[in-house]
């Protein structure tokens, strides 16, 4: 799978994702992540990439031929296949794990991060397919939210975790969230383990394991569970 993103910050967003399980899975090949800086398609020599927004009002507004010339360059690379666009921003829908897995499915997604006050939407509206946001806030800028858009889609590609049991029984992934885990030692600070987990019987492990997954759910998420 291939991720291009599309940021003023592409050093920020390459740190955070040359880490752990998704940094090893770029060295495998199994995850391509490609940064592309949006100042290196601006259209004078300071690379300007900002305006003052049309109507007034406080603060810098992206501008559009950066944007889009950075998106063309980028679909230029990839040929006939056009990729598949996400600007992440907060007047988009909240990124669930049921979005991760529908993004999973695709070869090639751009990822645009919006800065200052935003991006012209005249870009936007011609090159995005899909609008994102990591919650009801907002950041000073789209690149940490790209970041955990590639890290929880990226999980879900083949060969990037262990095992797909990694992901398929964990918070989330079939509308509860995950049963309570133990390891050793046996006993913790006068908690011992559930029994059940050690008796070797995987029906009733399963069983507890389901049980306990909607217990957790009904105190801590009882909106999931009225979904």
């Amino acid at each position: 799978m291939r991720f291009d993103v599309m940021t003023l910050f592409p050093e920020y967003c390459d740190t955070v994702l040359s880490e752990s399980i998704i940094g090893r899975a770029r060295k495998n090949g199994y995850v391509e992540v490609n940064f592309h800086n949006i100042r290196d398609y601006s259209e004078n020599k300071h690379r300007n990439v900002d305006d003052t927004p049309y109507g007034g009002g406080k603060g810098m507004l992206m501008a559009a031929p950066p944007v889009y010339n950075c998106y063309k360059a980028i679909c230029d690379k990839l040929g006939e296949e056009k990729p598949y666009v996400v600007y992440m921003t907060p007047q988009g829908k909240t990124l669930t794990q049921q979005t991760a897995m529908r993004l999973s499915s695709y070869n090639n997604i751009v990822i645009l991060c919006g800065h200052y006050e935003g991006i012209d939407v005249r870009v936007t509206d011609e090159i995005v397919d899909e609008e994102i946001s990591i919650g009801d806030y907002v950041l000073t800028g789209g690149e940490l939210p790209a970041c955990i858009l590639i890290d929880c889609v990226s999980r879900l590609c083949p060969n990037v975790l262990s095992a797909d049991e990694c992901f398929e029984k964990e918070s989330h992934s079939d509308g509860l969230l995950e049963y309570p885990q133990y390891t050793r030692p046996y006993e913790f600070h006068g908690v011992k383990v559930p029994d059940v987990l050690i008796s070797g019987h995987h029906g009733n492990i399963e069983k507890w394991r389901k049980e306990a997954a909607l217990e957790i759910t009904a105190r801590k998420r009882p909106d999931m569970l009225k979904k």
